[in-house]
């Protein structure tokens, strides 16, 4: 498990997703670190409600990027959100469920542990 992190259990941080391969780090888990400008943190299961309100903040996780290996995201997926997106897709009631074994600790520096439940898968 790279760099030891822990999930919002405090214990050793799960695999999120290798198929897409997501993270920060691209190694399949919601690593962060000073590389890491969105702290993607949240392992989250995407919905096509929450990938419309990404997509209409400026964020189209729906369309392949070649450039950086990304084919696209749709419902169903696990994704290493950023957590800003996910607490503002919360706040406007369209957050996906969250995978919280493999949901980095870090996450809770900006989310309390009450919302991350509200919406465990």
């Amino acid at each position: 498990m790279p760099n030891n992190q822990l999930n919002v259990f405090g214990k050793e941080l799960e695999l999120c997703c290798s198929s897409p391969v997501t993270g920060a780090y691209r190694d399949g888990y919601c690593n962060t670190g000073t590389n890491d400008l969105g702290t993607h943190t949240v392992c989250a299961i995407v919905t096509d409600k929450f990938l419309q309100f990404s997509k209409s903040k400026g964020n189209d996780l729906t369309t392949p990027n070649p450039f950086y290996n990304f084919k696209g995201l749709k419902q169903g997926d696990k994704w290493c959100l950023c957590v800003s997106r996910w607490l503002e897709a919360f706040e406007a009631g369209c957050a996906p469920d969250v995978l919280l074994e493999a949901t980095n600790i870090k996450t809770l520096d900006y989310v309390n542990f009450e919302s991350l439940l509200e919406h465990k898968a």
